[in-house]
């Protein structure tokens, strides 16, 4: 038996259980949670976030009522929560399930630029090493701040002088003679949400080389030596992405996560969670280019040329057809990852996942490529222009990029999967000719 079918009813504009399609993945908390957001998103957020894109970010008023929402860091557990702040959609965070990370990011991925990092700051990725390795005390002063933008965190482990090879990490932190702080010299480069930060989660160097010197402290933003400025990107600009230096930052020994000298382990909760993060750009690509696909979709039903609407060429319907098999395809692929990782008791750590979530990240970016060329092709100027009917496109022209590369380029992920596949091939007996 079908549903009443949600939002927008133009052909393939939302995934297909949200137009009426039976599934056997959704309940009515799935639902509660899909309506209050998009609701939420296109009173709040929708109709301002191309203006707080192009000003670089969202007013602290509206990001202060986002992280009072409850609709961010579900992540943190119910001691730590400000008493205030319910689960999102008044949903137990204890009750989400990787179902309810599907439509979140679906919906919140039909906001174009940084808006949403503007929105909740970077702490999605700065505040788990504080979950896993923080002490009762150190996530009793810092979490449930994080619903009334008291406290904000940023991630700083990228440097100039490389990616995320933490075992080169060169910012180094010198304990003192009397044992009480850290000093602290070097740079960070990338960090998303450093404007807005109060503090950064930091990898640091505390003793020799490799990975056994590396630790992790929670760095005070405000701290004296510690500068930070923009770095100017071409899209994303809501996002914050900023150089860090410090210099001389004179950091509490109390400040810091783990032991000392075993910050590596806490640096791989993060990374441990790339196949997360992976599955969220994967979610994402499929999302914009839905909002690729439509947006055409309904220009060329107003848009005549020659005398009639653009859709009655053939050569124009064809396009919408063809990614719509590439959209639909890819949105079950990443339901039925869903579904296994949520069977899976090691959730998102389940090997037999991590090369297929991989390639949907892969399959995720070539799409939003192709979406986002064709939505442009039909719209013409409109698509090149910012503001008018193409202007989330036009936005998307831009920031894809990031979502093509960032987590992992589709070269390094199609040689994870690979090795991942033929690792579990072998485990289940096969073997090469």
């Amino acid at each position: 038996m079908s549903s009443k079918p949600f939002g927008s009813l133009a052909p393939w504009s939302e995934p297909a259980w949200s137009q009426g399609i039976p599934s056997p993945y959704y309940k009515d908390s799935h639902r509660k949670l899909r309506d209050s957001l998009r609701a939420y998103i296109n009173e709040h957020i929708l109709p301002y976030s191309l203006d707080w894109e192009a000003k670089g970010e969202a007013p602290r008023d509206e990001a202060l009522r986002w992280a009072r929402s409850g609709f961010c860091f579900a992540d943190v557990p119910h001691p730590y929560r400000s008493k205030d702040t319910l689960g999102p959609a008044g949903i137990p965070v204890d009750e989400l399930d990787v179902f309810h990370t599907l439509i979140s990011t679906d919906e919140t991925s039909r906001v174009e630029g940084g808006v949403m990092i503007s929105l909740g700051g970077a702490s999605v990725i700065g505040i788990p090493p504080v979950i896993h390795h923080g002490t009762d005390e150190q996530k009793r002063k810092w979490l449930p701040g994080l619903a009334s933008w008291e406290t904000s965190f940023c991630l700083g482990i990228t440097e100039p002088s490389g990616g995320s090879d933490v075992a080169n990490i060169q910012t180094t932190a010198v304990k003192s003679p009397d044992g009480k702080f850290y000093t602290v010299n070097g740079w960070k480069k990338w960090i998303t949400g450093a404007p807005w930060a109060t503090f950064m989660t930091t990898a640091v160097r505390t003793g020799g080389p490799g990975l056994g010197g590396i630790s992790v402290l929670v760095i005070p933003m405000d701290s004296p030596g510690l500068s930070w400025r923009r770095i100017p990107n071409s899209g994303q600009n809501a996002g914050g992405a900023s150089l860090v230096e410090l210099d001389d930052v004179k950091v509490p020994v109390e400040n810091l996560l783990g032991i000392e000298g075993q910050g590596f382990r806490t640096i791989m909760v993060n990374f441990n969670r790339e196949r997360h993060s992976r599955y969220i750009m994967a979610v994402g690509c499929n999302r914009k280019a839905r909002t690729c696909l439509t947006t055409a979709f309904e220009y060329a039903h107003t848009r005549e040329t020659f005398g009639q609407p653009l859709i009655t060429n053939q050569i124009i319907a064809t396009k919408f057809s063809t990614l719509a098999r590439y959209i639909e395809s890819h949105w079950a692929w990443l339901e039925q990852i869903a579904y296994a990782v949520q069977q899976s008791a090691k959730g998102w750590q389940e090997p037999d996942v991590a090369g297929r979530i991989a390639l949907a990240k892969v399959q995720g970016g070539r799409i939003l490529e192709m979406a986002n060329r064709e939505a442009q092709q039909v719209l013409g100027g409109a698509g090149y222009q910012k503001g008018g009917p193409g202007a989330a496109v036009e936005q998307m022209s831009r920031d894809l990029r990031m979502y093509v590369v960032g987590g992992g380029s589709e070269e390094i992920l199609c040689d994870l999967a690979l090795r991942q596949e033929t690792q579990l091939a072998k485990k289940r007996g096969w073997e090469k000719l």
